[in-house]
């Protein structure tokens, strides 16, 4: 036998355990999702055709198959595509998202309201608010409270226009 030959057959033998695997992963075509807040489940197990979410390393959609993952949560806006076409849009203060081997997402949020139920003008009053909260810190501890209740003020703002 060759020396090439033989190379690759050692790499196909080397390659059917990892194929093995990525087969027995039980990837999915339907996505189960849950969305649960502190306030409220606004997703349990359910049957989603995508999610969109905001996170620290950069928005990103999920569909079924995707790669399992582990995110913290920006504050910013969910979007969840149903099966039924319906769009829901829902905004989420911080949290976790994580997606399993078996397709199904959890975000988990501190706190979750859908957008429809935003105030515009109460959401500017909050984060008129925070900004006085930061512009008046005096410690390090102060400064860092205030600037998060600011960020996520301004993406309360931004989701609510």
């Amino acid at each position: 036998m060759s020396f090439a030959l033989r190379s690759t057959a050692r790499l196909a033998a080397s390659v059917r355990p990892a194929l093995r695997s990525m087969q027995s992963r039980g990837y999915a075509d339907e996505m189960a999702f849950t969305l649960a807040a502190a306030n409220k489940v606004y997703y349990d197990s359910a049957n989603i055709r995508q999610v969109d979410v905001p996170s620290f390393s950069g928005a990103f959609g999920i569909l079924p198959k995707h790669v399992p993952t582990l995110a913290v949560l920006k504050p910013g806006v969910v979007t969840v595509y149903e099966q039924d076409g319906a769009t829901k849009k829902i905004f989420v203060s911080s949290g976790t998202i994580t997606v399993n081997e078996d397709s199904s997402v959890q975000v988990l949020a501190e706190e979750a309201h859908p957008v429809e139920d935003l105030d515009s003008g109460a959401c500017r009053e909050i984060l008129s608010s925070a900004q006085s909260q930061l512009s008046s810190a005096s410690t390090d501890k102060e400064r860092a409270e205030a600037g998060i209740a600011v960020e996520v003020a301004e993406a309360l703002v931004k989701a609510a226009e």
